[in-house]
């Protein structure tokens, strides 16, 4: 059997943008991760899980 499997891992990364307001700050840092200068890698892991997507049921697990 082939099993069609999804791996989804959450991390994070801080940056430090200099901004004359917090919604100039929120731009800059969308501006920046959309250009490929903020890279989250290989960053802080905070959770993954894998998932099975065979079938109707979807169940992910925690690993």
């Amino acid at each position: 059997m082939i099993f069609n499997i999804t791996i989804e891992e959450v991390i994070s990364q801080n940056f430090n943008i200099e901004a004359n307001t917090y919604n100039e700050a929120i731009s800059i840092a969308k501006e920046k991760y959309n250009n490929g200068e903020y890279v989250l890698e290989p960053g802080n892991l905070l959770e993954k899980r894998i998932a099975v997507l065979n079938g109707k049921n979807c169940e992910w697990i925690e690993f």
